[in-house]
């Protein structure tokens, strides 16, 4: 069975993404100056028709995306197997590119592997920052949908240490660029000491179960 494509057509009769060859070949067969290539996914083929063809961007953003789905879709397969996993759920995580460094966290569906909030990047802070704020951040989420039920997975000891303690215990130095993950700090203490949430805090298993579906993929 050969692969299913998609083919984007930029510059032709119609512009737009056709599924069937011979579409494709009628918005272009004699058009001058068209400009169409093949994708492997309907995704990959929607973020390149946004784009410039003549961009190389284009291209590479749009192969990304493509991989980034499929990775998506061989994690979620393999979560839904793991009966100690529940899918119903919200995956937290941070990076830092350094220490400190470059800061950003997020939050995911873990059931869809849809990203629900992505803060960042920020300058001047660190892993455990990044993690504790995103674990705050998905409480604070779902408290305002009026949600007490769905779990949240974090795969940092210190940030659920810091949850449990009302408070972050961080010891990252004030400079002239992270006075706003200070700010988002400020506000994470404050949450946590005047809200009580009824939402499960969930150790994510990365031996038994692979990293985290929100992790950003960059160990």
């Amino acid at each position: 069975m050969s692969k299913r494509k998609f083919y984007v057509v930029w510059v032709g009769r119609e512009p737009g993404i056709y599924e069937d060859w011979s579409d494709c070949h009628e918005q272009i067969n004699g058009f001058p100056g068209a400009r169409y290539k093949a994708f492997d996914s309907q995704t990959a083929a929607t973020v390149a028709f946004r784009g410039d063809p003549a961009d190389e961007s284009t291209i590479i953003e749009a192969i990304a995306a493509h991989n980034a789905e499929k990775a998506r879709e061989r994690q979620n397969g393999s979560l839904f197997d793991i009966p100690e996993i529940n899918p119903d759920s919200i995956a937290v995580d941070g990076a830092c590119a350094g220490n400190p460094g470059m800061m950003e966290y997020r939050g995911v569906d873990v059931k869809s592997g849809i990203e629900l909030f992505h803060v960042g990047p920020l300058a001047d802070g660190t892993n455990n920052v990044a993690e504790y704020l995103a674990l705050v951040h998905a409480l604070a989420y779902l408290y305002a949908k009026g949600d007490t039920t769905t779990p949240v997975y974090s795969d940092s000891r210190t940030a659920r240490s810091w949850l449990k303690n009302h408070g972050h215990r961080s010891k990252l130095e004030r400079t002239g660029k992270n006075a706003k993950i200070f700010e988002l700090l400020a506000r994470a203490d404050n949450w946590v000491r005047t809200h009580t949430t009824q939402n499960a805090v969930l150790r994510w298993d990365t031996d038994a179960w692979g990293e985290i579906p929100a992790d950003f993929g960059r160990k």
